[in-house]
């Protein structure tokens, strides 16, 4: 069962600064875990940034890329006292139903 793990959050101050942190962090974890992310900014709102890491093969795996995440985050100064919500989604798998 595959997953995916979504990060968002709404930044303040310097985008440019956020930007290559973040993609600093996704470098590092892809070198690490072997998990490539993606940086996006909502249509509507520049300020409301996500990203977004897949495919992850299972709870264990989410599990630990949070926890690689919190740790590189946290060595970072931009991202302190910034709220970063995410939640992993597992895909739905296929049923008869849909035949």
């Amino acid at each position: 069962m595959s997953a995916s793990l979504y990060i968002y959050y709404r930044i303040d101050g310097n985008f440019l600064s956020f930007e290559q942190s973040a993609r600093k962090i996704m470098a590092q974890i892809e070198s690490e875990l072997q998990i490539k992310g993606r940086l996006l900014q909502r249509r509507d709102d520049a300020h409301t940034w996500m990203e977004i890491y897949e495919p992850l093969a299972d709870d264990a795996a989410c599990h630990q890329l949070q926890q690689s995440l919190a740790k590189a985050v946290a060595s970072e100064p931009c991202w302190q006292n910034l709220n970063r919500h995410a939640e992993c989604f597992f895909d739905l798998p296929s049923s008869n139903h849909d035949k």
